[in-house]
């Protein structure tokens, strides 16, 4: 029997990380998470400081069984889920649900299935983040709070089998009142002024007067006005610009964490 339990999320990970840390180690998947609130009741303490009331869902049971029963045998447990809330979240689960003696737990986490990535987070384990439980808890519950509520009135109002969400919920109420500021729009006719200047050496440039004007009208008489008006340069700005599409090009590839921290930057 292997001395270390590593449990990840993804039992597609398993092996291929089974196989970099050797005979000492078994890798096993929660797949996903094993606890959550009940589908069948609120499952949070309003009047209790909101406090969640988690269970082992229905189809993680034997999963759950089988990973208690390595956990037993094994001297290490290395808790490898995700590294963010829900990751955290899972690992506080597995910690919690499997009764595992805190002397005999190791949270790691990592960025890439390599050996050397899967290596190093074994010689750099820490404790869990509890920060990290806490705002997938707030979250969890908001939702539940909100769904559990609102989707009755749905079902009754509009159709049954529509949810109403956190998130979702406020989404639409935006969209809703883009759409109404759409349909309750007048467009106005506008006009503007482009022009194009040189000077004695025969430089040229175009610009653009910053103002609209209303009728056809009032912009010729602009332009009546000020034909024969001499015009000095008041500013002069230089920009450099980037072809952004070959930019991009350029960049190696992304693995997981850079590839997030772009994308929401």
């Amino acid at each position: 029997m292997a001395k270390n339990l590593v449990i990840v999320e993804s039992p597609a990970k398993a092996k291929t990380i089974e196989k970099f840390l050797g005979k000492d180690f078994k890798v096993e998947s929660s797949f996903g998470h094993i606890a959550d609130l009940p589908s069948k009741e609120l499952g949070v303490d309003v009047e209790g400081d909101f406090k969640p009331k988690y269970q082992v869902s229905k189809d993680k049971k034997e999963i759950v069984k089988k990973l208690k029963s390595l956990a037993n045998k094994a001297e290490m447990v290395w808790l490898a889920s995700d590294e963010d809330r829900e990751g955290e979240a899972i690992a506080w689960h597995l910690a919690e649900t499997l009764k595992l003696d805190k002397a005999k737990i190791k949270r790691i986490v990592f960025h890439e299935i390599t050996k050397s990535a899967i290596k190093k987070a074994i010689e750099n384990p820490r404790g869990i983040d509890y920060d990290l439980v806490d705002a997938q808890q707030a979250r969890r519950v908001l939702d539940r709070i909100v769904g559990y509520e609102l989707s009755p009135v749905l079902w009754r109002k509009v159709k049954g089998g529509l949810s109403a969400g956190r998130v979702q919920s406020v989404s639409v109420r935006l969209i809703v009142e883009k759409e109404r500021e759409i349909q309750e729009f007048t467009p106005e006719a506008s006009f503007r002024i482009d022009a194009e200047f040189s000077n004695e050496d025969g430089q040229s440039f175009k610009a653009k007067l910053p103002k609209n004007f209303k009728t056809k009208e009032e912009a010729y008489k602009f332009l009546e006005k000020n034909a024969a008006a001499d015009f000095k340069v008041a500013d002069l700005q230089k920009n450099l610009q980037k072809n952004r599409q070959q930019h991009h090009l350029r960049r190696q590839p992304y693995n997981k964490k850079p590839l997030e921290n772009y994308i929401f930057r």
